[in-house]
């Protein structure tokens, strides 16, 4: 549940903590951690279509499919597909970083359109912690570009439609509505990391595999989100259950358009830091130890953000910029979506006395 940090962050402790302080909070976090974790996954099964109320389905799909691509991956023996979606006329698409990470460090990766025209593509920039990506195709045409919508305007309950290529199975389409906004959603990365789907749009509209990376469009053809996981139930037998349980997340457009042009313009997305590593003390377990509920601080980066502003190991965080600090996600999600040089207030409670302290976020570089 830690905050993603340099290795050094993850490492240096500047002072130690109270032992059952680190053992009830980390116990909590571990369990924490496996219910999502064995929960959210990368890719679920079949769901029956879902007919949107009041959204000219055919239309969106007739206007949208022709900048919804099948990305196609293989690294020596591995394969496998996804989704993209092109997002400027001169070959830019944008799609999961865990659609295409097999070939990110050797392979080929290979972009089919609608129209049946089959190109390699090449890896512009990734970013790992957000599971985004952007690649380049060079083809001799202008590609039809699907327009950026305004995430923050969709409402719950509206409808969605989902276009990718399933199974491999190009120019799907599924329907919907908005399930939810807001979500924190942990997913699995590369090398057994996990990437954040910070503020995401939940939806009942179909999303199986190879649907990752595609378009969550609203009725007016906008591109609203990027379909990039599903929820499964756990079998008691081990695994999981054997269908869609209609609740699917994406990453919405708003934010997914800010990573991309930043990827296009570095090939490499630059996020902030706290420099703190943190573990969760719920409510439940606040009670049972008779302490208070938070982030509790296991760990901080000599001369570090936090450092710098005074928080030391053993402190709990229990509000950023004024909002109760209930999950660790809260503060990951602050280093994805702040700039380095952003101040956040940060409550922190130290003996038993809360006081605040101005923490100027550091830099992390996207891990790619």
């Amino acid at each position: 549940m830690n905050e993603p940090a340099t290795p050094n962050e993850k490492s240096a402790t500047d002072r130690r903590v109270p032992l059952w302080i680190a053992v009830l909070a980390s116990g909590l976090a571990i369990v924490l951690g496996g219910l999502i974790g064995g929960g959210i996954v990368a890719a679920v099964r079949d769901q029956p279509d879902i007919t949107s109320v009041g959204c000219a389905t055919t239309t969106v799909a007739e206007h949208g499919l022709p900048s919804v691509v099948t990305i196609q991956v293989a690294a020596g023996s591995a394969s496998g597909s996804g989704s993209g979606v092109v997002i400027r006329p001169d070959g830019y698409i944008v799609t999961n970083n865990h659609v295409i990470s097999a070939a990110a460090n050797g392979g080929s990766i290979n972009v089919l359109f609608s129209d049946g025209g089959e190109f390699p593509a090449r890896l512009v920039g990734r970013d790992v912690l957000t599971d985004l990506a952007v690649l380049k195709v060079d083809r001799n045409a202008q590609l039809p570009a699907m327009a950026w919508g305004a995430s923050s305007q969709l409402r719950v309950g509206q409808p969605v439609v989902a276009l990718g290529a399933p199974l491999g199975l190009s120019s799907t389409v599924t329907s919907g509505i908005v399930s939810a906004l807001d979500r924190s959603v942990n997913v699995p990365a590369d090398n057994s990391r996990t990437a954040l789907l910070v503020a995401a749009i939940q939806t009942d509209a179909a999303i199986n595999p190879g649907n990752s990376g595609g378009a969550l469009v609203d009725c007016a053809r906008k591109l609203m989100g990027i379909p990039t996981a599903g929820a499964t139930v756990p079998n008691p037998q081990g695994g999981t259950s054997a269908g869609n349980i209609g609740i699917g997340f994406a990453i919405p457009s708003e934010f997914a358009r800010t990573l991309s042009d930043e990827l296009i313009a570095q090939g490499s997305v630059t996020h902030a830091s706290f420099g703190v590593g943190i573990a969760t003390i719920s409510q439940v377990a606040a009670r049972r130890a008779g302490t208070t509920a938070g982030l509790l601080v296991v760990a901080t980066t000599p001369g570090g953000p936090s450092d710098a502003a005074g928080i030391r190991a053993g402190d709990i965080i229990t509000a950023l910029d004024g909002v109760q600090t209930t999950s660790a996600e809260q503060l990951q999600a602050l280093t994805l979506t702040r700039r380095p040089g952003d101040v956040v207030q940060v409550s922190v409670e130290r003996a038993g006395v809360e006081h605040t302290e101005a923490v100027t976020l550091g830099r992390q570089q996207s891990q790619g």
